[in-house]
């Protein structure tokens, strides 16, 4: 998702295509069965102590070899003490290193951001997770079978409304040409929307007791939760996020850029072999309005990891919303393929541990880029990964995301050492 998540050809990857969009804008899953509703199955995590600078540098090198990424960066936290660790190039050409502190696009990791800020509102008794889009936004999703007083706040959180995943690039096209002539265009949210209704509903919005209900990953859904956000408080679904997790938490990378399509600081660039090429084409500067609440932020490792630790430790949400973040149901068979027994959360997702206890956390994909991130149950140890560099090719996507899963359980369970 990210796998988060912009050109103007909106195209956060849809993760209901596999892996033929890029593999995903989530993170990674390895188990299966729902977890419980406060996501504590699975035991304590039985993890060993963090990898040495030398061990984490040599997986960095590897993944890097082995995924063929161009760049990669990567940070490990335990406890208050954090590690870095990076491999490959900021920009092609030009010999310069990545840098763990570089800006890049959070992509789909945005989706958290905006379901944290929805569920302080239902705290603060400014709406429910069972009011209806029809609700907030009248008239919005209807036509073609979709229904708007049937899908509720909750089923947009959970990916449960069956409102279809629309991708910009059915109209735009997905070729490199495409994207260097859509790429700095700018795009409403309601555009978005309307692409989606266009096609009938995947399903029918699911019963809310469902514990294994009908699953699709949907960008569309997160865009109507920020339309929403704005209707419920009269301000952007940004400006709610700056004001209540952004400057609370001091994340001084993370921002929403509108129409501005280029980097605050340092970035490492991102680079796509779209279908019919055999070169890389340069997808860091674009402008990202069309992703909107469903993957637009741009932010750092160190925020995010310092956001979803917060947010996992309860210090962004009060236990009865914090029950509902963690109350996940599992991902639709398709999804499975690529992460076997992934869970989904109210903008969150958790993955069980091969040490036990489980990782949470969201994933973000863009044309050229992977964000990864896992958080312990306890919060005591996280990862964050930034990678550059895709390639429309099936077999390597599906390489790629194995390696990334499996160092993520390796970092997150440690070398073993008690």
């Amino acid at each position: 998702m990210s796998t988060h998540t912009a050109s103007s050809r909106p195209r956060l990857p849809v993760v209901t295509a596999l892996v033929t969009a890029t593999v995903c804008a989530m993170s990674l899953g390895v188990s299966a069965g729902p977890a419980p509703a406060q996501g504590s199955g699975g035991g304590p995590e039985a993890v060993g102590a963090p990898l040495s600078q030398k061990q984490l540098q040599r997986e960095v090198d590897q993944t890097l070899k082995e995924a063929g990424y161009i760049g990669l960066s990567l940070q490990v936290r335990d406890g208050q003490s954090r590690t870095y660790a990076v491999a490959g190039k900021a920009e092609l050409g030009t010999g310069r290193p990545v840098s763990h502190q570089a800006n890049f696009r959070a992509a789909s990791v945005t989706k958290t951001f905006v379901s944290t800020v929805l569920l302080q509102l239902v705290a603060e008794g400014r709406l429910s997770l069972d009011d209806t889009v029809e609700r907030w936004l009248p008239g919005v999703v209807d036509g073609n079978g979709n229904d708007g007083s049937r899908i509720t706040l909750r089923h947009l959180l959970q990916h449960t409304s069956g409102i279809y995943n629309y991708d910009y690039s059915e109209d735009t096209g997905s070729t490199a040409a495409d994207f260097e002539r859509t790429k700095f265009d700018h795009h409403e949210p309601a555009e978005f929307v309307a692409g989606a209704v266009r096609h009938e509903p995947d399903f029918a919005p699911a019963d809310p007791n469902d514990p294994a209900p009908d699953w699709n990953y949907s960008n569309t859904g997160y865009v109507l939760a920020g339309m929403v956000i704005e209707k419920a408080t009269g301000k952007s679904w940004d400006q709610e996020v700056r004001d209540r997790i952004v400057r609370p938490l001091g994340l001084t990378q993370t921002y929403a850029p509108g129409d501005d399509p280029s980097l605050t600081g340092p970035y490492t660039h991102t680079y796509q072999q779209f279908p019919e090429s055999t070169g890389w084409t340069d997808t860091s500067i674009r402008n990202a309005s069309w992703a909107s609440s469903a993957g637009e932020l741009i932010s750092s490792e160190t925020d995010l990891d310092r956001f979803l630790t917060a947010l996992l430790r309860g210090q962004l949400l009060p236990p009865a919303q914090q029950a509902e973040l963690r109350r996940t149901v599992p991902v639709s068979a398709d999804f499975q393929q690529v992460f076997p027994g992934l869970e989904y959360g109210l903008g969150v997702m958790r993955q069980p541990l091969s040490c036990g206890g489980a990782r949470w956390g969201h994933g973000g994909d863009l044309e050229g880029q992977t964000v990864r991130t896992a958080v312990s149950e306890d919060g005591e140890r996280s990862v964050v990964i930034n990678a550059s560099g895709k390639k429309a090719d099936d077999v390597w996507l599906l390489g790629a995301e194995k390696r990334v899963q499996e160092l993520i359980d390796r970092l997150m369970c440690g070398d073993g050492a008690q």
